[in-house]
């Protein structure tokens, strides 16, 4: 069969990581590159599209595509059933995710690549294993997509320079400054990853960093990132020795609160009421993003803390938020809610950008995730740091040590007690501190906004991005169809 013709636009599979944190900006970048003409196959787990569209039969990206965007859908099975209950059973379904779902994505890919010849490029989160070998399978540009700070992978990449120091498996030397890593002045070993702070690192996402961030994306021919090239320069500038890397965030959508395509796993409440009859910037907002898990314990001591403050509130209290187990409920203290009514409002989720956006909203108490740190500068609101998981420790360094732009929960320990939440919320919303952290993030807010403003770093480096996978991929040489047959 002849080799086949590729259009001047390049036409991508996008491969999103199942987690809400990384769907978000993966959505956001599909729009982004379909809007510079790109064409583009998405392909979702069928759980994920599941908790997304409900009782909805159009795929996700139906009003892009009435927008005049060229998206395509498509979805896999992760290898578990769709009440496979993922949260309870994390390292079953990580191991899935490592072994089952990249052969349903191998079929999928070659599937997609023998009935449609346009497609030259596989865009696929960071997390995976598998991007390199099935690119290279089907001929396919690899463009690995980072959705966390520059900092988390540079230091992921050099996970042989931490063992080599006694800085991970085993983490030994727990006072050192870990002053030798590429494009990272300093770094203490208590604001690393998680993972990297584990003292069993024999674990199914051990196994993952290892193979796809210590390996798998140094093979990739692009890497972009939702970062700002002005806050992490000098580590951005030592990842761009080794490979092409585009800082290219906050890759938010046009307008910000208005999306084309819903993102959220759950039902979103509206608070848009109660926050309007609130003075400017008089609430706090409590969120501990989509994933993580914290402890009954814990919950009960931030809630004794938000009454003492006196502070109004909006908290997002996930059903799960302790555990996805039905026999963990009724996590706040009893009474609370009754106590609160006037001070505060606690829903079960909602539109984090919509309330973030709101001018009542002074304050952000967050797990330092790192889409939510992105939105929360990006409206100028000052954080409190509460890292539960894995580049939350990394993100909340960021965010307080090096941008200043908010407090830590906890100084001296992680246990979190009402008297230090209390003093905290209070710091923060109405103390002398107040005044600094929010002083810090309209300095970080500005340079976010012009990073993205129409000669700002983001668009040009995603232009130099799209430019170079254009030339890229009419210089790639391109297979007869018959040995892609034969791959």
């Amino acid at each position: 069969m002849a080799d086949h013709q590729r259009s001047e636009n390049p036409h991508a599979i996008f491969i999103p990581y199942p987690l809400q944190g990384h769907l978000i900006p993966s959505v956001q970048l599909a729009i982004k590159l379909a809007s510079k003409g790109f064409t583009i196959t998405f392909i979702n787990t069928q759980s994920i599209h599941h908790a997304i569209t409900k009782s909805s039969q159009e795929d996700v990206f139906a009003e892009a595509r009435r927008s005049g965007l060229d998206i395509r859908y498509a979805t896999v099975s992760d290898g578990l059933p769709l009440g496979f209950d993922r949260s309870l059973n994390h390292d079953q379904y990580n191991e899935c995710l490592l072994h089952v779902f990249s052969a349903h994505v191998d079929e999928a890919v070659g599937n997609l690549v023998k009935s449609d010849p346009s497609i030259s490029c596989l865009i696929a989160d960071s997390f995976y294993v598998w991007p390199a070998m099935i690119s290279n399978k089907y001929k396919l540009l690899h463009i690995s997509f980072w959705t966390e700070p520059a900092l988390v992978l540079n230091l992921y990449h050099h996970l042989d320079l931490l063992k080599k120091n006694g800085h991970y498996d085993p983490l030994d030397k727990l006072n050192d400054v870990i002053n030798y890593i590429p494009g990272v002045t300093s770094i203490k070993p208590t604001d690393l990853m998680s993972y990297l702070q584990a003292t069993d690192t024999n674990t199914v996402l051990h196994r993952i960093i290892d193979k796809a961030l210590f390996e798998a994306t140094k093979k990739a021919d692009f890497i972009v990132c939702n970062t700002i090239q002005e806050l992490e320069s000098h580590t951005i500038s030592a990842l761009n020795h080794t490979q092409p890397f585009y800082a290219i965030g906050p890759i938010f959508p046009d307008g910000f609160t208005q999306e084309l395509v819903p993102t959220s796993l759950w039902s979103e409440s509206d608070c848009t009421n109660w926050l309007n009859g609130r003075p400017p910037k008089s609430v706090l907002y409590v969120s501990f993003g989509s994933y993580a898990h914290t402890t009954k314990h814990t919950i009960a001591e931030i809630a004794h803390g938000l009454v003492r403050s006196g502070v109004s509130f909006v908290w997002v209290l996930r059903p799960d938020i302790v555990s996805s187990n039905d026999d963990v409920h009724d996590v706040l203290p009893f009474g609370f809610n009754d106590q609160v009514k006037d001070q505060g409002l606690i829903v079960p989720w909602c539109n984090q950008k919509t309330i973030l956006s709101h001018g009542s909203i002074g304050g952000f108490l967050t797990h330092c995730g790192w889409n939510s740190i992105l939105e929360s500068i990006w409206c100028g609101v000052p954080l409190i740091c509460y890292p539960l998981l894995t580049d939350q420790f990394t993100n909340r360094k960021l965010v307080v040590d090096d941008w200043k732009i908010g407090m830590n929960l906890c100084d001296e320990s992680l246990q979190v007690g009402r008297e230090e939440v209390s003093k905290k919320v209070k710091d923060l919303m109405i103390g002398v501190k107040s005044n600094e952290v929010r002083n810090g993030i309209k300095k970080v807010q500005t340079t976010l906004q012009d990073a993205l403003g129409t000669n700002g770093s983001s668009p040009a480096n995603f232009k130099r991005f799209i430019d170079e996978v254009k030339v890229h991929d009419k210089n790639q040489v391109e297979a007869p169809m018959d040995s892609i047959n034969q791959a």
